[in-house]
Formats: C-alpha cells, structure tokens, sequence
C-alpha cells in the first residue's frame, strides 16, 4: 500500500478574466498547469514561489475548495476531483487549512472557545455541548493555551495566541492533512519560531501530514521534509528540502536561495539578480515560462517546453540546460 496520503496528476486550474473596455474579452490565467505532486503520510511538503505563482490555488484545489479545470486529485487513493460538494463535506473533517492572516480568520463577534467548538458540532463529534466544551478546552491546553481563554473573544489576544486558536481550531476535527497556507508570515519573527515549533509537535503527536505554503525558504528548510518550487503556475524543482535548498539546481530556485539574508556576508552566496517581473500569468511566454529572465538561458528555451525530469535521486527539475 502506497505511503502517499495526497497525489496530484497533471492537476490544472484556469481563470476566465476579462480585460477591455466595451470590446472586452475573455482570456485565460493558468493558475496551476499540469502539477504532479504528492505528500506522504507524516510528511511535511514545503511549496515555495513569489507571489501569484499559484500556490494558493493549488492548495486550494487540494481541499477542494475549488474544483479543477482537468487533472486529479487522490486522498488516500480516493479520486476526489469530480466529486460532488456533499460527497467532499464528509471528507472535510479529514482535510483542513491554516490561513495566513490569524486577524481575519477569525469571528470577531463569537467567543474564541465556540468558533473551536463550532467544529466539533459540524462533524458531530462530541455527544453534548458539554462535552465539546470540555474537548474544546483541551485543544487550547494542546496548542499553548489556557483553557480558561474559552469565553473571550479575538480582539483580546495577540497575533500569536489567535493563530494558535486557529491551528487548534483545524486539529479539532482530527484531520490527517492540513493545508498551512503562509501561516506564519504575519507573525513576528520571535512568534514564528514558537508556531513553527507548535507545528512540528503536533505533526509528532497527531501524525499529520502538511502541505506548507511559504515565500520564506529559511521558514521551509526549518519545517520540510520535500520542498517543490513553483513558478507561473508550474513545478520547476521537487525533491528532499536538503538536496532543494543546498544545492538547487534549476536556475530559478537557486536566484531564490541566492537572496536568502545572511549575518556574515562570507557565509552566503553571490546573489542573483533576475532582470524584469515576473510575466503575466495570462500571458505566459512560449517555451520555458522562466527563460525572459533565465541569465542561463539559449535560443533553444525560447521554443521547447522543459518537462520535469530526475536528475539526482529523488530530485526533479524542470529546465533543458541542467
């Protein structure tokens, strides 16, 4: 029997945006275009891009928060793709996600102890409120906190304490997967060591799996057991966190290590500057999508379209000149 417990084949998620005035039309944003990935049990997949690469959406489309334009999406085997909305609420206490901001996660008319207990209500676990109110308490003991906090509400705490609210808000339903979607990047740095932390005991404790969500890489090479790199829409680099991050070998993963901060210069590597922006992602250039700011690229990356290949054991990389 397989380990993986999440497995993405050729996944795709477009956009319809209309851009113009009154001859307006539609054109297409390729979000995810053909992701093949997966995350085994007890195992934490760190995903890593700039902005707007389209990690978001592919956790997203995991979840089944979106449906995919084509492709699949496996859990625990089960092809859960085409499956209709009732079909995937009942996987839903097995599936859940971190978002990013903990400010806006959060209800700020409900107390913190009913936002918690809510979803042990939702996926009837519990046989009273009593005892969801005892099991609530005991989440926040999990995740750091006082159980005493149960009546108060969001504005009373910090950035910190309402995250971790919102990470034993997702354990409650004893799930085997989470989506940690840039979880600690509102945080300061101080706070972030003590999440990051927070996750690991109870990937530990608990068994889970993750699929992380950063722009971070000192964040992912902390936390990661594999790590893929994406860029418009597309893997370019997956393999262990140690192979990816010391020693890259797509050009783009390794401009991105390259501007990683270091306290002594002589520690780091020279950086690399990529020329331009990157592209439109409705509007994706012909061949490799990253040789317009590639400083390896040929005339060859203009027209051939690199596939995702082994190089090194467990080690794929998505670029012709490597």
């Amino acid at each position: 029997m397989s380990d993986n417990l999440v497995r993405t084949e050729e996944l795709k998620k477009v956009f319809f945006v209309k851009r113009g005035g009154l001859l307006s039309k539609k054109l297409e944003l390729k979000a995810c275009d053909g992701i093949d990935i997966y995350i085994n049990r007890a195992e934490t997949y760190g995903l890593v891009g700039e902005s707007g690469c389209g990690k978001t959406t592919l956790g997203r489309l995991i979840l089944r928060l979106i449906k995919p334009s084509s492709g699949k999406i496996y859990f625990k085997s089960i092809d859960i793709s085409n499956k209709r909305e009732s079909e995937i609420r009942k996987l839903r206490k097995h599936m859940q996600i971190v978002f990013q901001d903990p400010y806006s996660s959060l209800n700020p008319r409900m107390r913190v102890g009913e936002a918690v207990a809510e979803v042990l209500s939702i996926h009837k676990i519990g046989r009273d409120k009593k005892e969801r109110k005892d099991r609530t308490k005991e989440i926040f003991k999990i995740v750091g906190l006082s159980p005493d906090y149960y009546e108060r509400y969001p504005h009373e705490f910090s950035g910190g304490q309402r995250q971790r609210i919102c990470i034993g808000r997702a354990i409650a339903a004893e799930p085997e997967f989470i989506v940690c979607d840039e979880p600690v990047s509102a945080l300061d740095v101080s706070v972030q060591a003590q999440i990051l932390n927070l996750f690991i005991e109870l990937q530990e404790k608990f068994a889970l799996s993750y699929l992380f969500i950063s722009h971070d890489l000192s964040v992912v090479k902390h936390i990661s057991d594999r790590v893929g790199v994406m860029y418009l829409g597309k893997i370019v680099e997956q393999g262990k966190a140690e192979d990816v991050l010391d020693s890259p070998l797509h050009p783009y993963t390794q401009a991105l290590i390259s501007c990683v901060p270091v306290i002594d210069e002589k520690d780091g590597i020279k950086k690399i500057i990529l020329p331009g922006d990157v592209p439109s992602p409705v509007n994706i250039p012909q061949g490799c999508p990253f040789h317009p700011r590639c400083p390896m690229a040929t005339n060859d990356c203009k027209n051939i379209i690199p596939l995702l290949e082994q190089k090194r054991s467990g080690h794929f990389v998505s670029c012709i000149k490597v």
